[in-house]
């Protein structure tokens, strides 16, 4: 047997075991009460107070099965129309681009949603909505860096050879970065751009979008590449320790004076298999209320969607930017190029 049937095979007595969960569940408790079953790649207390507050507004009960979100995709595509799940809540377009490529989801129609959620945060047809928005930017040492890069141009540049940390090129969040830059620039200027960044890495890929910023902080680099919302985190903390690297790193949002800001999303869509369409509806419709957008904003250091809606203070202090007004969608569309593309120029 070749090694792909072992790996389904694996992936099958995996994802098998955590059915109990629902399973257990008496037939005449299922249909007690209107429920919303949700598999969620997202691991966040934001999302614990969005539960709570949508079951006491609706009395609907939901049911959560979270996990990492290859997995459960793997999950969904074994299940297909067998799958309990009614709503699949992720980070990243490219990751919502996967479900849709797998044909997981079913369109939704919805005035609110349209109407609240600007166009490039959700899917053309409908297959998907992006409730929160996370960008990806620049950290840098002021004390090191005398003269920082003013657009992601600049930083291919090669003054910062041997100063640049970021994660591996498999990383969604990168692949999304790098396929934002096919669409604007073209295969040639974005495969010379990720072979410039390769060539001015101070190390091999390691660790995460945190670990690069704390690298900076340590003298490891000068400039890293991360989401914003890692390092609101540490400027937030109550740890003195966190507290220090935002004294020592600050962040640089590169796009903002021409093609804008890069701004990746967390979203959601109705499945195919569910159950329960008009409950995972009202559940996307809540997310877009104002108060759900502060959620986000409050709890995970997300900028909200919404226009118009208040940030905590913490990203006030960080600045709300121009973002890019590319649909999202394209970070899937052109994920494979992406990939590709680093693969050509030996980013690990």
């Amino acid at each position: 047997m070749t090694a792909k049937p072992y790996k389904r095979l694996f992936y099958t007595c995996l994802l098998a075991l955590p059915l109990t969960l629902w399973g257990l569940l008496a037939p005449h408790q299922v249909q007690a009460q209107e429920v919303l079953n949700i598999y969620s790649g997202r691991h966040y207390p934001a999302d614990k107070i969005l539960y709570e507050r949508f079951e006491a507004q609706t009395g609907i009960k939901i049911r959560t099965l979270e996990g990492k979100t290859s997995v459960l995709l793997e999950r969904l595509k074994l299940e297909r129309e067998n799958s309990p799940a009614d709503l699949f809540i992720t980070v990243d377009a490219g990751n919502l681009w996967r479900a849709a490529e797998a044909d997981l989801f079913q369109p939704v129609s919805s005035s609110v949603l349209t109407s609240r959620i600007p166009e490039k945060y959700r899917n053309p047809e409908g297959l998907w909505f992006g409730f929160a928005t996370r960008n990806r930017i620049v950290f840098y040492n002021p004390a090191r860096v005398r003269v920082p890069p003013t657009s992601w141009q600049d930083l291919a540049d090669s003054r910062f050879k041997g100063k640049i940390c970021v994660r591996s090129s498999s990383n969604i969040y990168n692949l999304s970065l790098l396929a934002s830059f096919v669409e604007l620039w073209g295969e040639a200027k974005a495969t010379e751009w990720a072979q410039a960044i390769r060539d001015n890495m101070a190390r091999d890929p390691s660790g995460g979008d945190t670990d690069q910023i704390r690298a900076v902080a340590a003298g490891v680099c000068d400039l890293s590449i991360g989401n914003h919302y890692y390092y609101a985190r540490l400027l937030a903390s109550d740890k003195p320790e966190d507290r220090a690297v935002t004294e020592v790193v600050k962040p640089l949002w590169l796009g903002e004076s021409d093609m804008g800001v890069h701004a990746n999303i967390s979203g959601a869509g109705v499945l195919r298999s569910a159950k329960n369409k008009r409950a995972a509806i009202r559940y996307l419709e809540f997310l877009a209320t104002e108060d759900s957008q502060l959620v986000f904003s409050e709890a995970n250091n997300e900028y909200p969607v919404v226009l118009g809606v208040a940030v905590a203070p913490v990203l006030e202090r960080l600045g709300v930017h121009k973002t890019s007004e590319i649909n999202v969608s394209v970070y899937g569309e052109n994920q494979p190029i992406a990939q590709r593309l680093y693969d050509s120029v030996g980013w690990p």
